[in-house]
């Protein structure tokens, strides 16, 4: 069975309430209340005199990296919370249960053993066919839950290039990011990456809009990236929110590159043609799941359902 064969299999057009998960599916259910919208260098030691090449050397190497070190974001947990995003600060919440069953099988199959020839499962695509149906909200929503594993660390990806919406999500400015590293090739990663205030998760904002954005996520440059992303640290997983399936080729070029995908289909608003021809996109790309957003579940109320498959 095919990819959109298995996948379309799991959805349907009709009131979520007539339409039962499988029996395999990995499902949470959110109120409606948890899932609004998000708001839109100390001076170098005088060189040794039996060695001023060395020391200048040092010295400038020193420079470089003070130059490249990383900067921090202060992230507003308590707005953040208010606004219906997962944070550790928030307490217990049915929305943080909820990721937290939708985690877990992504992290398993993050570390677990891959052939040569795949992609690295640490590297998550969330994407939707169509703009508004939640990728973002969940790509935070699963960045931030994951920040909370005692074992793993995340960096938050936007690759939604053409409408950036991860730095405003999170309530900050537009900055350098992934755009201007493949533009810039004296540009370092780690002068765009943001750390926060979470010890355990880091950003990378989409940076400038560039007209040849497809040409840049297609390139070897990008490609060297994100395998140097995936394989520095050992622990880590990253999220990359990207542009919708049917809008952009950006999303095409980006999902080759992944190890897993996350395609995220709001209820009673998207079409299984538009379902089938986002997924015929991802034909031969492994580890597709959907999450099925906005369902009924019952009479006059909303709720978010996870479907993996």
């Amino acid at each position: 069975m095919s990819i959109i064969e298995k996948a379309a299999s799991r959805i349907s057009h009709t009131s979520p309430a007539d339409t039962p998960a499988p029996a395999d599916a990995a499902v949470a259910t959110l109120p409606e209340a948890d899932v609004a919208a998000a708001p839109a260098a100390a001076a170098a030691p005088a060189p040794a005199a039996a060695a001023p090449v060395v020391a200048e050397a040092a010295t400038a190497a020193g420079a470089t990296e003070q130059r490249r070190s990383t900067r921090t974001v202060e992230l507003d947990l308590a707005r953040m919370h208010d606004a219906g995003l997962v944070t550790a600060a928030g307490g217990r919440t049915s929305l943080m249960e909820d990721f937290r069953i939708i985690k877990r099988p992504l992290i398993k199959r993050a570390f677990a053993q891959r052939k040569s020839s795949e992609n690295p499962g640490n590297l998550i695509m969330i994407t939707s066919s169509l703009p508004g149906e939640g990728k973002t909200f969940c790509a935070v929503n699963l960045a931030m839950s994951i920040a909370m594993e005692l074992d793993h660390t995340v960096l938050l990806v936007d690759a939604d290039v053409a409408r950036p919406s991860v730095l405003r999500t999170l309530g900050l400015p537009a900055q350098l990011g992934l755009m201007d590293i493949l533009l810039d090739d004296n540009l370092d990663m780690s002068e765009v990456m943001l750390r926060t205030n979470v010890n355990t998760l880091s950003i990378l904002p989409a940076g400038t809009s560039s007209p040849r954005a497809t040409e840049l996520l297609a390139s070897h440059t990008m490609k060297a990236l994100v395998m140097e992303i995936a394989n520095r640290y050992p622990d880590r997983i990253v999220i990359f929110d990207s542009p919708p399936l049917l809008l952009t080729s950006e999303s095409h070029v980006l999902a080759s590159n992944m190890g897993q995908i996350v395609m995220v289909v709001e209820a009673e608003s998207t079409t299984q043609h538009a379902v089938k021809e986002a997924l015929r996109q991802l034909e031969g790309c492994s580890n597709v799941n959907l999450v099925y957003n906005k369902s009924r579940s019952f009479p006059g109320t909303e709720s978010y359902d996870y479907h993996y498959g």
